[in-house]
């Protein structure tokens, strides 16, 4: 997966914060998990049962989910259509994610599983600033707005912003905050586009070793109704690490003042899942 690479430093990061200072404050606070996959790659080792059993362990009410292929989505909404957002991947196999923006027949794919009338994004997807300029993507997008769902896009601060000017009312979800943006550039982004909001799997930088990093801290204040919080299941070891992530998350989530906390836990996430902004 372009880009991954921080999961073991999250986990490390809760373990510190939970030995270090003790349970948080936003110990019990309930999460919406803005970033899961249930991919081919983890069906062998987890049923769909298994998963519900890890998501309660670790607090996790909700979940965005897609998924490659979108079977595994499928899986586990029908499973439970309660506590699953469905997500839809443009990706049929896994080496349609560096050439998906470029193969005119993904708009195909993506109107026929659209038909099922379950899902409220597309993605999560990859894609560079250059590589958002395509007619593929620019059909997407459109294909979006019609059906009032948001893009879930992993990507550059160029891309990103090349994907909220496409429309007024596309609704884009970062993905990782782009990944190694830092809170000025997604401070920046956020100001200048309504439309945008950001989930933080994978972010490390923003609580290192548990304590919350005084720039995200003030740009979370800035924009307590933009932020969201995820894991990233890309691969399978990562559903174990889940509840160890949630910790950490509960831990930095914990030095924010209630509300915001709440907001950024899972308020904002149902708002978007429920098409609001």
């Amino acid at each position: 997966m372009r880009g991954a690479g921080r999961g073991p430093a999250v986990v490390v990061g809760a373990l510190v914060w939970l030995i270090a200072v003790g349970p948080s404050p936003a110990q019990d606070l309930p999460i919406v998990d803005t970033h899961l996959h249930y991919s081919q790659n983890s069906w062998a080792e987890y049923s769909p049962a298994d998963i519900f059993r890890i998501l309660d362990h670790a607090g996790v009410r909700r979940a965005f989910v897609s998924s490659t292929p979108d079977d595994g989505t499928v899986r586990l909404y029908e499973a439970a259509p309660d506590r699953v957002v469905p997500v839809l991947r443009p990706y049929r196999e896994a080496g349609d994610l560096g050439r998906w923006h470029q193969d005119p027949s993904v708009i195909g794919y993506l109107e026929s599983r659209l038909g099922r009338g379950i899902y409220r994004g597309i993605g999560e997807f990859h894609l560079t600033g250059s590589e958002a300029r395509s007619p593929v993507v620019r059909q997407v997008a459109a294909l979006a707005v019609r059906h009032r769902l948001f893009l879930h896009c992993h990507c550059d601060a160029e891309a990103a912003e090349v994907l909220v000017g496409l429309d007024r009312d596309l609704r884009v979800l970062w993905a990782h905050a782009g990944m190694s943006a830092g809170p000025d550039v997604v401070g920046r982004l956020l100001d200048g586009h309504p439309t945008l909001t950001v989930e933080l799997a994978l972010r490390s930088d923003v609580a290192p070793g548990g304590g919350l990093e005084p720039a995200w801290r003030a740009l979370f204040l800035r924009h307590p109704d933009r932020f969201m919080v995820g894991t990233d299941t890309w691969i399978p070891s990562r559903w174990a690490e889940l509840p160890a992530v949630h910790a950490w998350t509960r831990g930095w989530l914990g030095q924010l003042p209630p509300e915001v906390a709440g907001r950024l836990a899972s308020g904002n996430a149902e708002r978007l899942a429920a098409g609001g902004r």
